[in-house]
Protein backbone atom coordinates (compact mmCIF):
# COMPACT_ATOMS: atom_id res chain seq x y z
CA UNK A 1 0.00 0.00 0.00
CA UNK A 2 1.31 3.09 -1.44
CA UNK A 3 1.12 6.65 1.09
CA UNK A 4 -0.75 9.79 -0.56
CA UNK A 5 0.49 11.69 2.20
CA UNK A 6 3.14 12.00 5.04
CA UNK A 7 3.33 14.82 8.06
CA UNK A 8 2.73 14.84 11.64
CA UNK A 9 -0.57 14.65 13.91
CA UNK A 10 0.06 17.48 16.16
CA UNK A 11 -2.11 18.17 19.51
CA UNK A 12 -0.83 20.73 21.50
CA UNK A 13 2.90 19.74 22.17
CA UNK A 14 2.84 16.15 21.13
CA UNK A 15 3.51 15.28 17.27
CA UNK A 16 3.37 12.06 15.70
CA UNK A 17 5.09 11.64 12.51
CA UNK A 18 2.23 9.57 10.24
CA UNK A 19 2.04 8.57 6.82
CA UNK A 20 -1.94 8.43 5.11
CA UNK A 21 -3.05 5.68 2.90
CA UNK A 22 -6.29 5.53 1.06
CA UNK A 23 -9.20 3.05 2.51
CA UNK A 24 -10.79 2.98 -0.46
CA UNK A 25 -10.23 0.17 -3.12
CA UNK A 26 -11.04 2.72 -6.85
CA UNK A 27 -9.53 -0.79 -8.69
CA UNK A 28 -12.81 -2.04 -8.28
CA UNK A 29 -14.93 0.34 -9.83
CA UNK A 30 -15.84 -0.51 -13.32
CA UNK A 31 -15.05 2.37 -15.84
CA UNK A 32 -16.15 2.47 -19.64
CA UNK A 33 -14.68 4.33 -22.06
CA UNK A 34 -16.34 6.11 -24.94
CA UNK A 35 -16.70 5.07 -28.22
CA UNK A 36 -17.29 6.44 -31.78
CA UNK A 37 -20.54 4.58 -32.66
CA UNK A 38 -19.22 3.69 -36.20
CA UNK A 39 -15.45 3.41 -36.08
CA UNK A 40 -15.45 2.43 -32.74
CA UNK A 41 -12.25 4.96 -31.49
CA UNK A 42 -11.97 6.20 -28.41
CA UNK A 43 -13.38 9.92 -28.38
CA UNK A 44 -11.53 12.76 -27.88
CA UNK A 45 -12.49 15.80 -26.27
CA UNK A 46 -11.77 19.17 -27.14
CA UNK A 47 -12.28 22.60 -24.91
CA UNK A 48 -13.87 24.71 -26.97
CA UNK A 49 -15.31 28.82 -26.29
CA UNK A 50 -18.50 28.59 -26.65
CA UNK A 51 -19.31 31.46 -28.24
CA UNK A 52 -16.80 31.49 -31.13
CA UNK A 53 -16.67 27.75 -31.23
CA UNK A 54 -12.56 28.14 -31.29
CA UNK A 55 -10.67 25.17 -29.83
CA UNK A 56 -8.86 26.31 -27.29
CA UNK A 57 -5.31 24.74 -25.82
CA UNK A 58 -4.66 24.54 -21.77
CA UNK A 59 -2.51 27.77 -21.80
CA UNK A 60 -5.24 29.96 -23.68
CA UNK A 61 -7.92 29.32 -20.76
CA UNK A 62 -8.22 30.95 -17.47
CA UNK A 63 -10.57 30.33 -14.21
CA UNK A 64 -12.78 32.78 -13.37
CA UNK A 65 -15.62 33.47 -10.57
CA UNK A 66 -18.90 34.46 -11.99
CA UNK A 67 -20.08 37.45 -9.38
CA UNK A 68 -23.09 38.24 -11.28
CA UNK A 69 -25.10 36.57 -14.20
CA UNK A 70 -22.55 37.34 -16.99
CA UNK A 71 -20.17 39.14 -14.98
CA UNK A 72 -16.95 37.14 -14.05
CA UNK A 73 -13.87 38.40 -12.52
CA UNK A 74 -10.40 36.25 -13.43
CA UNK A 75 -8.19 34.96 -10.99
CA UNK A 76 -4.62 34.49 -11.97
CA UNK A 77 -2.06 31.52 -10.75
CA UNK A 78 -0.15 34.14 -8.47
CA UNK A 79 -3.59 35.61 -6.81
CA UNK A 80 -3.71 31.29 -5.41
CA UNK A 81 -0.09 31.52 -4.32
CA UNK A 82 -1.20 34.75 -1.85
CA UNK A 83 -3.94 32.47 -0.24
CA UNK A 84 -1.42 29.31 -0.21
CA UNK A 85 -1.70 28.15 3.27
CA UNK A 86 1.11 27.72 5.80
CA UNK A 87 1.70 24.07 6.38
CA UNK A 88 0.88 21.18 4.23
CA UNK A 89 2.25 18.80 6.59
CA UNK A 90 0.47 18.89 9.94
CA UNK A 91 -2.85 17.57 11.05
CA UNK A 92 -3.46 20.06 13.40
CA UNK A 93 -5.91 18.59 16.36
CA UNK A 94 -8.50 21.27 17.70
CA UNK A 95 -9.72 19.28 19.98
CA UNK A 96 -11.45 15.87 21.41
CA UNK A 97 -15.23 15.20 21.20
CA UNK A 98 -17.34 12.60 21.71
CA UNK A 99 -18.07 10.79 18.89
CA UNK A 100 -21.87 10.67 19.49
CA UNK A 101 -21.63 14.37 18.94
CA UNK A 102 -20.35 14.00 15.14
CA UNK A 103 -23.44 12.62 12.89
CA UNK A 104 -22.60 10.68 9.85
CA UNK A 105 -24.08 12.89 7.54
CA UNK A 106 -20.65 14.90 7.94
CA UNK A 107 -18.32 11.83 7.45
CA UNK A 108 -16.54 12.34 3.44
CA UNK A 109 -13.84 10.39 2.37
CA UNK A 110 -12.37 7.45 4.69
CA UNK A 111 -8.29 7.18 4.36
CA UNK A 112 -6.05 4.84 6.97
CA UNK A 113 -3.40 6.58 8.84
CA UNK A 114 -0.28 4.63 9.64
CA UNK A 115 2.79 5.59 12.02
CA UNK A 116 6.00 6.84 10.09
CA UNK A 117 8.82 4.75 11.47
CA UNK A 118 9.24 2.34 14.97
CA UNK A 119 9.53 5.19 16.76
CA UNK A 120 6.31 6.90 15.79
CA UNK A 121 4.48 3.71 16.40
CA UNK A 122 4.75 3.48 20.36
CA UNK A 123 2.62 7.38 20.51
CA UNK A 124 0.54 6.02 17.26
CA UNK A 125 -0.40 3.73 19.89
CA UNK A 126 -0.93 5.60 22.94
CA UNK A 127 -3.37 7.72 20.82
CA UNK A 128 -5.26 4.97 19.24
CA UNK A 129 -5.60 3.13 22.36
CA UNK A 130 -6.50 6.69 24.69
CA UNK A 131 -9.02 7.36 21.97
CA UNK A 132 -10.70 3.75 22.71
CA UNK A 133 -10.80 4.02 26.09
CA UNK A 134 -12.12 7.60 26.45
CA UNK A 135 -14.69 7.24 23.68
CA UNK A 136 -13.34 10.53 22.37
CA UNK A 137 -12.24 11.39 18.65
CA UNK A 138 -9.73 13.98 17.08
CA UNK A 139 -11.26 16.99 14.90
CA UNK A 140 -8.78 19.12 13.59
CA UNK A 141 -7.75 20.01 9.86
CA UNK A 142 -4.97 19.52 7.08
CA UNK A 143 -3.83 20.67 4.11
CA UNK A 144 -4.19 18.27 0.96
CA UNK A 145 -3.96 19.65 -2.47
CA UNK A 146 -3.23 23.11 -1.46
CA UNK A 147 -7.40 23.04 0.05
CA UNK A 148 -7.42 22.93 3.78
CA UNK A 149 -9.55 19.90 5.27
CA UNK A 150 -11.88 19.61 8.59
CA UNK A 151 -11.21 16.10 9.48
CA UNK A 152 -11.92 13.31 12.24
CA UNK A 153 -9.60 10.92 13.64
CA UNK A 154 -11.18 7.76 14.94
CA UNK A 155 -9.72 4.48 16.43
CA UNK A 156 -10.16 1.32 14.24
CA UNK A 157 -9.11 -2.10 14.73
CA UNK A 158 -5.58 -1.76 15.65
CA UNK A 159 -5.02 1.46 14.08
CA UNK A 160 -6.36 5.35 13.69
CA UNK A 161 -8.87 6.27 10.79
CA UNK A 162 -8.96 9.80 9.31
CA UNK A 163 -12.38 10.97 7.39
CA UNK A 164 -12.50 14.48 5.38
CA UNK A 165 -15.77 16.05 7.39
CA UNK A 166 -18.11 18.45 5.28
CA UNK A 167 -19.13 21.48 6.98
CA UNK A 168 -21.99 21.84 8.42
CA UNK A 169 -23.22 24.74 6.18
CA UNK A 170 -23.02 22.56 3.40
CA UNK A 171 -26.21 20.22 4.35
CA UNK A 172 -29.56 20.74 3.44
CA UNK A 173 -32.54 20.69 6.13
CA UNK A 174 -34.75 18.03 6.60
CA UNK A 175 -37.52 20.46 6.53
CA UNK A 176 -36.81 21.41 2.76
CA UNK A 177 -37.74 17.54 1.69
CA UNK A 178 -41.41 17.58 0.26
CA UNK A 179 -43.86 16.31 2.41
CA UNK A 180 -41.86 16.29 5.33
CA UNK A 181 -44.21 18.39 7.18
CA UNK A 182 -46.82 15.78 6.69
CA UNK A 183 -44.85 13.22 8.77
CA UNK A 184 -47.09 12.94 11.77
CA UNK A 185 -48.50 10.44 14.78
CA UNK A 186 -48.38 6.62 14.43
CA UNK A 187 -50.96 4.46 15.01
CA UNK A 188 -49.93 3.23 18.17
CA UNK A 189 -50.81 -0.63 16.94
CA UNK A 190 -48.57 -0.47 13.98
CA UNK A 191 -45.78 0.87 16.27
CA UNK A 192 -45.70 -2.21 18.05
CA UNK A 193 -45.77 -4.71 15.90
CA UNK A 194 -43.26 -2.69 13.70
CA UNK A 195 -40.94 -2.51 16.99
CA UNK A 196 -41.16 -6.40 17.02
CA UNK A 197 -40.35 -6.79 13.36
CA UNK A 198 -37.05 -5.16 14.06
CA UNK A 199 -36.23 -6.97 17.28
CA UNK A 200 -36.72 -10.07 15.25
CA UNK A 201 -34.77 -9.09 12.40
CA UNK A 202 -32.15 -7.59 14.51
CA UNK A 203 -28.28 -9.41 13.91
CA UNK A 204 -25.09 -8.21 13.58
CA UNK A 205 -23.77 -6.03 11.60
CA UNK A 206 -20.92 -8.30 10.09
CA UNK A 207 -23.88 -11.00 9.01
CA UNK A 208 -25.21 -8.67 6.48
CA UNK A 209 -24.87 -9.28 2.92
CA UNK A 210 -22.65 -6.32 1.15
CA UNK A 211 -22.34 -7.65 -1.75
CA UNK A 212 -22.52 -5.36 -4.52
CA UNK A 213 -24.90 -7.50 -6.74
CA UNK A 214 -25.26 -5.37 -9.77
CA UNK A 215 -21.45 -4.71 -9.80
CA UNK A 216 -21.02 -8.86 -9.76
CA UNK A 217 -23.58 -8.62 -12.74
CA UNK A 218 -21.67 -6.02 -14.59
CA UNK A 219 -19.00 -8.36 -14.14
CA UNK A 220 -20.23 -11.04 -15.74
CA UNK A 221 -22.10 -9.37 -18.26
CA UNK A 222 -18.77 -7.56 -19.72
CA UNK A 223 -16.84 -11.49 -19.45
CA UNK A 224 -19.59 -12.72 -21.23
CA UNK A 225 -19.34 -10.31 -24.09
CA UNK A 226 -15.63 -10.83 -23.85
CA UNK A 227 -16.10 -14.20 -24.68
CA UNK A 228 -18.65 -14.10 -27.25
CA UNK A 229 -21.35 -15.41 -25.27
CA UNK A 230 -25.05 -14.37 -25.83
CA UNK A 231 -26.49 -11.51 -22.74
CA UNK A 232 -29.67 -12.49 -21.30
CA UNK A 233 -31.80 -10.38 -19.36
CA UNK A 234 -34.33 -10.49 -16.70
CA UNK A 235 -37.40 -8.34 -16.04
CA UNK A 236 -38.19 -8.29 -12.60
CA UNK A 237 -41.41 -8.59 -10.95
CA UNK A 238 -42.99 -5.74 -9.22
CA UNK A 239 -43.47 -6.05 -5.60
CA UNK A 240 -47.41 -6.92 -4.69
CA UNK A 241 -48.17 -4.04 -2.44
CA UNK A 242 -49.95 -5.19 0.56
CA UNK A 243 -51.37 -3.23 3.51
CA UNK A 244 -49.28 -2.52 6.38
CA UNK A 245 -50.75 -4.67 9.17
CA UNK A 246 -50.70 -7.51 7.06
CA UNK A 247 -47.46 -7.12 5.60
CA UNK A 248 -45.37 -6.46 9.26
CA UNK A 249 -47.32 -9.40 10.60
CA UNK A 250 -46.38 -11.45 7.79
CA UNK A 251 -43.08 -10.26 8.14
CA UNK A 252 -42.74 -10.95 11.64
CA UNK A 253 -43.84 -14.67 11.07
CA UNK A 254 -41.75 -15.14 7.89
CA UNK A 255 -38.37 -13.52 10.33
CA UNK A 256 -39.37 -15.95 12.99
CA UNK A 257 -39.59 -18.86 10.78
CA UNK A 258 -36.04 -18.04 9.13
CA UNK A 259 -34.31 -18.12 13.14
CA UNK A 260 -35.44 -21.45 13.89
CA UNK A 261 -32.39 -23.96 14.39
CA UNK A 262 -32.85 -27.15 12.33
CA UNK A 263 -34.64 -30.28 14.24
CA UNK A 264 -32.01 -32.98 15.15
CA UNK A 265 -32.90 -35.98 13.98
CA UNK A 266 -33.64 -38.84 16.49
CA UNK A 267 -34.88 -42.43 16.66
CA UNK A 268 -35.84 -44.59 13.66
CA UNK A 269 -35.32 -41.80 11.67
CA UNK A 270 -32.00 -40.99 12.61
CA UNK A 271 -30.81 -44.58 12.68
CA UNK A 272 -32.42 -44.85 9.02
CA UNK A 273 -30.40 -41.06 7.79
CA UNK A 274 -27.01 -42.88 9.74
CA UNK A 275 -27.23 -45.85 7.69
CA UNK A 276 -28.06 -44.18 4.54
CA UNK A 277 -25.22 -41.85 4.87
CA UNK A 278 -23.01 -45.27 5.29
Amino acid sequence: MRAIWKGHIRFSLVTIPVRIYNAVDSGQTIRFNQLSKETKNPVKYEKKDKVTNETLRNEDIVKGYQYEPGQFVIIEAEDFEKIKLKSTKIIEIEGFVNESEVHPTLFDAPYFIGPDGDLAARTYALLMQTLKETGKVGVGRVVLRDKENTVLLTPHEKGLMLYKLRNPRELRGMGEVPKIEEVGDVDEDQLKLARTLVSSMSKPFADIDMTDHYHEALKEMIMAKIEGKEVISIVEEEPEVVDIMTALKDSIEKAKAEKKPMKKATGQKATKARKKAG
